[in-house]
């Protein structure tokens, strides 16, 4: 510290707090927030830690200074959050049985005209038909629609509440069976089915958790409104955590190889992830590019997932940047057992 100028000194003490912040928010991914909700509020910022803590790096390095060496060794420790946060390079393999998966919260298909464009509805069922997926998780289905998406096989179920929504999952291959799990105190929830393609049985889950009801482009904070937040996202926490729990205690009692997706309201350095994904893979960290972003505009997030059993083997993903909703769809192609290649 000696060598270094007034600024880099400030600097640098800014570096130590948010490098500590860095490791301290680590903790997110294993404590559960009904044991104590701080880490989950330290997880949502991994993302901007990440960041921040490279820039650092980088100046440096530039410097020529050892101080680079905190932040570093900081974000070696924490490697496994790099992969979720960022894929360097795509998985590209094509094969003759793949399944694709798609997982896409629709928005209700722009009923109450968020989007303020013309035939959103139809701009979706034409993407939905033209990737045509052989499985299709909606969230945020709503009835009122016309649908035109052409698939022999679906389970819909609709809460009966105000809204008047809720999820469904549509399929090219037969459903032997079905059921919801029925969230207490929500609007969310989650559903299954399990379906057969040739001789396996899979189960597949259509995950809608609780939303935070955080908008960082619109929210205002004073001193009161922040307060009020605090209580509604640490509640949100919590019921999150409860739903999580109830779907793997639910997926315990299954003996088919399962599929977990949909739309988490939370991201990949959560406990509520942490619990879903399990022994899982995640799709995007299998095969996926870039960020992966899968909600909002200025501040993007990815809070929307695929996650396969380890022996589901993860050929493709990919998240498509359409805005006809608040989310990004997102689609892996997956495959039961070795097949040969497309020509």
């Amino acid at each position: 510290m000696k060598k270094l100028s007034i600024l880099d000194k400030l600097l640098f003490i800014i570096n130590s707090l948010l490098a500590a912040l860095l490791l301290f928010s680590y903790l997110g991914y294993y404590i559960s927030p009904n044991t104590y909700s701080l880490f989950s509020f330290l997880s949502l910022v991994i993302p901007f830690l990440i960041i921040v803590n490279f820039l650092f790096i980088i100046y440096w390095i530039l410097k020529f200074k050892k101080q680079f060496l905190l932040s570093t060794l900081i974000l070696l420790i924490g490697f496994q959050y790099i992969t979720k946060f960022y894929s360097f390079s795509e998985k590209k393999v094509l094969l003759t049985n793949d399944v694709k998966i798609m997982s896409y919260n629709v928005r209700m298909f722009n009923l109450y005209n968020w989007i303020d464009k013309k035939d959103i509805d139809k701009k979706i069922y034409d993407f939905i038909n033209e990737k045509s997926p052989d499985i299709l998780c909606i969230q945020e289905f709503h009835p009122s629609k016309k649908l035109d998406l052409k698939y022999p096989y679906s389970y819909v179920k609709i809460r009966t509440n105000q809204n008047n929504f809720g999820h469904a999952i549509f399929s090219k291959y037969k459903i032997i069976n079905s059921g919801s799990l029925n969230f207490s105190n929500s609007t969310n929830n989650a559903i299954f089915i399990d379906l057969i393609k040739e001789k396996d049985t899979i189960r597949v889950y259509n995950v809608h958790l609780e939303s935070l009801k955080i908008n960082p482009e619109k929210e205002i904070l004073t001193q009161q409104n922040s307060e009020k937040l605090k209580i509604r996202v640490e509640n949100a926490f919590k019921k999150q955590a409860n739903q999580a729990s109830l779907i793997l205690q639910h997926q315990e009692k299954s003996k088919y190889k399962s599929i977990i997706c949909g739309d988490f309201n939370n991201n990949a350095f959560s406990w509520v992830y942490h619990t879903l994904k399990g022994e899982k893979n995640d799709a995007f960290e299998i095969a996926g590019k870039g960020f992966g972003n899968t909600y909002g505009n200025k501040f993007s997030f990815r809070i929307d997932f695929i996650l396969t059993d380890k022996n589901i083997e993860v050929n493709n993903y990919r998240t498509y940047p359409v805005k006809y909703s608040d989310h990004f769809p997102i689609m892996a192609r997956i495959n039961f057992k070795q097949t040969d290649k497309i020509q």
